[in-house]
């Protein structure tokens, strides 16, 4: 996957999170983001967005983060 690739799965994953915040906290919007990802995010694109948290992350917002950790534990 190149850098520009990798730019475009952290725009999205973000933008998914601010279109499902719905106003909520941070936790109750990352397990909607998981769930999203998990259901319609290619293996590759989960592991290489958890590959980029996993070396730092620092462009993903607070609920992005915390939803790319739960794919993580969760094994998808």
């Amino acid at each position: 996957m190149t850098d520009g690739e990798l730019k475009h799965l952290i725009k999205m994953a973000n933008q998914i999170s601010d279109n499902l915040s719905h106003g909520d906290e941070a936790e109750i919007i990352a397990t909607r983001v998981a769930e999203h990802m998990i259901r319609f995010w290619a293996p590759s694109m989960k592991a290489k967005i958890i590959q980029y948290l996993d070396a730092g992350g620092e462009d993903l917002k607070e609920p992005t983060r915390l939803a790319v950790r739960k794919i993580s534990t969760a094994g998808n």
